[in-house]
């Protein structure tokens, strides 16, 4: 089997290199926008930003399945870069579909919890309604719409609130921010699941391996959108200070700062976020075998390695 992995030097693409399951699985290419790989070394370029170049590298590598992890995923910013955010979350993401439809590949992509409007107080399904309230969430829709219009096999796998211990994302900013300062004022109403790059990489190496074992018409129930998310939910307030007590009792962190709770109107952003974008992870447990833990348990995880690492701030 031959995987051809997209977005190698994001959060998610890094954390599949470093745990090297994909390779494990197949000959593996790895392609980032450069094609410079953070980790070192060279990979393939793969520029989402102008998909007409995406089928001369996808006709040379000639992949089975296409992992795509690559994104524009500058929140506020596509409010301002609509059309370059939908070039690289939609158009190009058709591209990928349709080659795949003309040469009979798989395309697992990812798509984000901000394709929903946030209104619903109860999780929300797979099948559930739309209504992206930003540039960014719509764009990631018309990934979804595209690549399912393609006709090729895909999974996409909707997450939520996604961190590392790389990258920029709400967990390493507020370590840097509490070793700095005494008080944090974070938003506390807007609801989610803080989900980890390392589960959602354990949950695709496992839909894949199923995908790679089923027949056809087994395929065709596994097919199409799932939710990969942890299970739980909590605030941003609620994420920054477990954050924050995970960090003391690992000693990552001389002292606490007090986080202050905060609405979203004293914190306001170019792009407005839902404030409830919780996802019903029941299907992608049952479709898969998979048990997708509380968010808690990832955020454990997480910090113990930076621990081990001896992660500064």
């Amino acid at each position: 089997m031959r995987i051809l992995l997209l977005g190698a030097n994001g959060q998610l693409g890094r954390t599949f290199f470093d745990q090297g399951g994909l390779a494990a699985r197949g000959g593996l290419t790895v392609a980032s926008r450069d094609g410079l790989l953070a980790a070192g070394g060279n990979g393939e370029i793969a520029d989402l930003s102008a998909p007409e170049s995406l089928p001369t590298l996808l006709d040379r590598v000639r992949p089975d399945v296409i992992v795509n992890t690559a994104a524009y995923t500058a929140v506020d910013r596509a409010e301002q870069e609509e059309a370059l955010a939908t070039r690289v979350n939609g158009e190009a993401v058709g591209v990928l579909g349709q080659w795949a439809a003309a040469h009979g590949a798989l395309v697992i992509h990812y798509s984000t919890d901000y394709v929903f409007d946030g209104k619903q107080s109860r999780p929300y399904a797979v099948d559930a309604p739309t209504g992206p309230l930003s540039a960014y969430g719509r764009s990631k829709l018309a990934g979804e719409q595209a690549l399912r219009d393609s006709g090729a096999d895909h999974l996409t796998f909707r997450t939520a609130w996604v961190y590392a211990t790389h990258g920029h994302n709400f967990l390493r900013t507020m370590l840097r921010l509490g070793a700095e300062r005494d008080e944090l004022r974070v938003v506390a109403d807007q609801h989610g699941a803080p989900t980890d790059t390392g589960l959602i990489v354990h949950g695709t190496l496992t839909a894949l391996d199923r995908w790679a074992q089923a027949d056809a018409t087994q395929r065709r129930t596994l097919a199409g959108t799932h939710h990969l998310v942890a299970s739980g939910a909590t605030s941003w307030h609620g994420f920054a200070s477990a954050i924050f007590e995970e960090a003391a009792a690992l000693g990552l962190l001389a002292r606490s700062p007090r986080v202050v709770a905060i609405g979203s109107a004293e914190f306001p952003t170019p792009a407005v976020r839902p404030a409830c974008s919780l996802l019903d992870n029941d299907g992608f447990r049952q479709h898969f075998d998979f048990p997708l833990p509380d968010w808690r348990h990832g955020l454990h995880e997480v910090m113990c390695r930076l621990a081990a690492s001896g992660h500064q701030t």
